[in-house]
């Protein structure tokens, strides 16, 4: 899904990722500064990409014509793995972190709605997590 296809509701979903991050996290999206940075750990990611997803699969489910604008679930799942990704990357200032977000709102999507659309994406191997480097929180 481009941007051109999605009729503003991939900025949406993304705006709502940047005013949780700005709420919970203190990240100044509109200024980005170094020191706002959220460390890259799963933890933050499966915070703000879980919390940008579930809000698109529920504008999804109480609107139903952005349902049929996005006729496919491949484009949905896109779309909402889209603005997961970039909410966590801008979030974190770490393009891998963003990928992991990409691949959890598949992970969500799949769950949620049992599968991710045609166009071959149910065709495709188990979405996993890569093997990426991210801080680890040690736990106590």
């Amino acid at each position: 899904a481009t941007a051109a296809y999605t009729d503003n509701i991939l900025d949406d979903f993304t705006y709502y990722g940047m005013d949780y991050i700005h709420d919970k996290y203190k990240v100044d999206t509109k200024n980005p500064n170094a020191k706002d940075k959220v460390k890259a750990t799963q933890e933050v990611v499966n915070d703000i990409a879980t919390e940008v997803n579930l809000y698109g699969m529920e504008q999804y489910e109480q609107f139903p014509t952005m349902m049929e604008d996005h006729f496919g679930g491949s484009q949905r799942a896109a779309v909402l793995a889209a603005a997961s990704g970039i909410s966590t990357s801008i979030a974190t200032g770490n393009s891998n972190a963003g990928l992991n977000g990409w691949y959890l709102s598949m992970l969500l999507h799949k769950d949620g709605w049992s599968r991710l659309g045609f166009f071959g994406y149910d065709l495709r191997g188990p979405v996993r997590f890569l093997q990426l480097t991210l801080h680890q929180t040690r736990r106590r």
